[in-house]
């Protein structure tokens, strides 16, 4: 259907950015009103590019398809599990009740995505680098929770790939601080 091409990943039948920014916005939004914590995560497949680069963008599309599989073992009925375009994946945790919670959830993800998979008869061997950020732990603010779980994203792929990191404010240093003090301002 038409509504169905518009939020949701072509390739892999997932939710696409639109849809999960429109869920995120509402687990925001129904956090706030209980006093409930949300995480987001962002997944990134590490050495994606080498895999299209050898062996072309349609094992690529397999190996995309191959990774939904295993990403959909890993939430809960009331998470969102999306791709936002390449290789980026997302998901929205609402009503977390500690970081504990979290990190059982991410190894899930490090553990269910850590193995081989055969595209085209070839083992490919994958693996991730996570982001972790929580409303409202380290942002009150939808675009800087996004951006506070990039960075930390960003931060485990550069400290070896693999793993992964929740957001701390010594990643950015003063920058997504001062967001945060900007989105505290709105706010009030």
């Amino acid at each position: 259907t038409i509504m169905q091409q518009a939020t949701h990943d072509e390739l892999t039948g997932l939710p696409n950015r639109r849809l999960f920014y429109d869920r995120l916005a509402q687990a925001i939004a129904e956090a706030r009103r209980y006093s409930k914590k949300v995480a987001v995560i962002f997944i990134d497949l590490d050495h994606f590019k080498n895999i299209n680069d050898t062996l072309g963008h349609e094992a690529g599309d397999q190996f995309l398809i191959a990774i939904t599989g295993q990403l959909k073992t890993v939430p809960r009925e009331i998470d969102t599990c999306a791709r936002l375009g390449g290789d980026e994946f997302a998901l929205i945790l609402p009503s977390v009740e500690s970081k504990d919670q979290v990190s059982l959830a991410t190894q899930r993800i490090l553990g269910t995505l850590d193995r081989e998979f055969t595209i085209n008869g070839i083992p490919v061997h994958a693996s991730a680098s996570i982001g972790v950020a929580i409303f409202p732990d380290d942002a009150t603010d939808m675009e800087v929770l996004l951006k506070c779980a990039d960075t930390a994203m960003y931060h485990s792929k550069e400290d070896g790939r693999n793993k992964y990191c929740f957001w701390d404010n010594t990643m950015a240093g003063v920058q997504c601080s001062e967001q945060q003090s900007k989105a505290k301002a709105r706010m009030e």
